[in-house]
C-alpha cells in the first residue's frame, strides 16, 4: 500500500482550519507565523512558498520576511528577537539551511521556546527526551501520523532509522520509543547496514542519499518512511532516499516521494502553529 501524506495532510489542515475558527471567535484574531528566508535557494524559496500557501489555506496571517544571502549573523539575530518581543506572532520559523556564515545552531537557539513552531529549540528537544509538553519535531510528527493512518502497530514492533540529525532521525527514533517500539539507529557506515535495515518491521530512513536503500535491505513485508527528498542523478526527477521502484513490492505500506512525508511536515506545521498560539492565549 502506497500512504499518501497528501491526503492525510488535506484531512489535518481540515481540522486545523476548523479549530482556527473556534479560536478566532473565543480569542478575536487568528494565529500569526513569521517565515524567514535568506538568500534564494530554489528549493527553499519553494518551501516557503508551500507554508504560505497552508498558512492562507488553515486560516493563518503568514509574513514572510525576506533577506540577502550577505545578511550578517547579528542582523539576522536581531530580526528573530523583535519577532520574540512581538505578542501579535506566534511562530517564528527560520528556512534552513543558512549560508555559512551564519552558526544555524545560535539561530534555533535565539527564537523563543514557545514560538518555535519547527520544534528545534535545545529547550523543546530536551523536553522531548523528558517526556515533557513541548512541540514535537514537524517531519517525525508526521511519520507517526503517517503509520497510524495505515494502521501499522507501533508497539513492541522492531524500528530502525536510518539517519541520526537532530531535525529528523534522533526525534523520530524517540518518538517511536514513547510508543513502545524497539528502535536501533543506524547511519551509512553502521556495520552490515543491509542486515540491520531489513530485520526492520518500520523502516525509516532520512540520510539524505538518492535511492541509498535498495530491495536488500527491506524486509517482507516492512512499512518503509522514505524521508528523503534527492534528485535523481539519472533522471534529474525528484526520488527519495529508498529506491521505490525496487522496494515496493516487498514494502507492506511505503511513502512516496513527492507526495508522501513532505505534506505531512507542513501540515503538522501547522498544526504546532496553532497549538503556540493557543497555548499562550489559554495561560
Amino acid at each position: 500500500m502506497i500512504i499518501s501524506g497528501t491526503t492525510l495532510a488535506k484531512e489535518l489542515k481540515q481540522d486545523v482550519a476548523r479549530r482556527v475558527v473556534e479560536a478566532k471567535e473565543k480569542y478575536g484574531r487568528e494565529p500569526h507565523l513569521v517565515v524567514i528566508l535568506v538568500g534564494e535557494d530554489p528549493a527553499s524559496q519553494s518551501y516557503v512558498k508551500g507554508k504560505g500557501r497552508d498558512a492562507e489555506e488553515v486560516g493563518f496571517k503568514s509574513t514572510t520576511i525576506r533577506r540577502p544571502e550577505t545578511i550578517t549573523e547579528e542582523e539576522l539575530l536581531t530580526i528573530i528577537s523583535d519577532l520574540n518581543a512581538d505578542d501579535t506572532v506566534d511562530g517564528i520559523l527560520v528556512q534552513l539551511p543558512l549560508p555559512r556564515h551564519i552558526d544555524e545552531d545560535k539561530v534555533i537557539e535565539a527564537i523563543a521556546k514557545e514560538k518555535d513552531v519547527d520544534g528545534f529549540h535545545p529547550g523543546n528537544v530536551a523536553a522531548l527526551w523528558q517526556k515533557l509538553p513541548c512541540t514535537h519535531p514537524c517531519t517525525p510528527e508526521g511519520i507517526i501520523k503517517l503509520l497510524d493512518k495505515a494502521g501499522i502497530q507501533i508497539e513492541g514492533k522492531k524500528a530502525v532509522v536510518i539517519g541520526r540529525s537532530n531535525i529528523v532521525g534522533l526525534p523520530a527514533a524517540k518518538l517511536l520509543l514513547d510508543r513502545n517500539a524497539t528502535v536501533t539507529i543506524a547511519h551509512s557506515r553502521t556495520k552490515d547496514l543491509p542486515k540491520v535495515a531489513s530485520e526492520a518491521e518500520i523502516l525509516v530512513v532520512a540520510i539524505g542519499r538518492p535511492k541509498f536503500v535498495t530491495a536488500d535491505m527491506v524486509g517482507e513485508g516492512a512499512a518503509v518512511i522514505d524521508v528523503g527528498v534527492n534528485r535523481d542523478p539519472e533522471t534529474g526527477k525528484l526520488c527519495g532516499d529508498v529506491d521505490f521502484e525496487a522496494v515496493k513490492d516487498k514494502a507492506s505500506v511505503i511513502t512516496p516521494v513527492p507526495g508522501g512525508v513532505g505534506p505531512m511536515t507542513r501540515a503538522c506545521l501547522m498544526e504546532n502553529t496553532l497549538e503556540c498560539f493557543l497555548r499562550k492565549m489559554e495561560k
